[in-house]
C-alpha cells in the first residue's frame, strides 16, 4: 500500500489546528506557540469578519503567548472544530477551518463566537506551522448556562 502524501499533509494540517485550540483550552502556552512559525507566525482578529482591519494582531512568540493570558479571563474555553480545507503547493499551503468557540465567564454566561480560521501554513524542519492565522468571527451570541 502506497502513501498518499496530500492526504498526509492535510492530516498534518488538521493536527496543527487541533494543536491550537488544545493549547488554548488547557491554558497551555508551550503548546499554543508550536503551532506557530516561531519568527514569522501572526495572528489578526477581525470581528466582525468582514471589517476591512484586523481588530487585533498579534505577531512573535511573546505577543502570541499573551493569547493564553488574554483567555485566562474566562473559567473555560471549549474549541471545537468543524469541517476544513487545505490547498497544499509543496512547502507552503492554506486553508481554512471552521471553529465553535465558548468562554464561560464567571457568571456562568457561555460567550460562543462562531469563526473560520483562514491560514497560511510553512513546512519546516519540524512540520507544518502557521505562519498567519486570520480570525474571521462571523457572529456571537451569549447562553446562560444556568449552573
Amino acid at each position: 500500500m502506497s502513501s498518499d502524501p496530500a492526504a498526509e499533509d492535510r492530516a498534518a494540517l488538521r493536527e496543527l489546528a487541533e494543536r491550537y485550540a488544545a493549547g488554548v483550552d488547557r491554558r497551555d502556552t508551550e503548546l499554543f506557540l508550536s503551532a506557530f512559525d516561531p519568527e514569522q507566525g501572526r495572528l489578526l482578529v477581525f470581528d466582525p469578519s468582514e471589517a476591512s482591519e484586523p481588530r487585533g494582531t498579534r505577531h512573535g512568540g511573546d505577543e502570541l503567548a499573551g493569547v493564553i493570558s488574554s483567555i485566562a479571563r474566562y473559567d473555560k474555553t471549549f474549541h471545537m472544530l468543524g469541517n476544513a480545507r487545505y490547498d497544499v503547493d509543496g512547502d507552503t499551503a492554506s486553508g481554512e477551518v471552521y471553529c465553535t468557540a465558548h468562554h464561560l465567564a464567571s457568571d456562568r454566561t457561555d460567550h460562543v463566537m462562531y469563526i473560520r480560521y483562514r491560514d497560511d501554513y510553512r513546512r519546516s524542519e519540524d512540520g507544518w506551522r502557521i505562519v498567519e492565522r486570520r480570525v474571521l468571527v462571523d457572529w456571537r451570541e451569549a447562553r446562560s448556562t444556568g449552573t
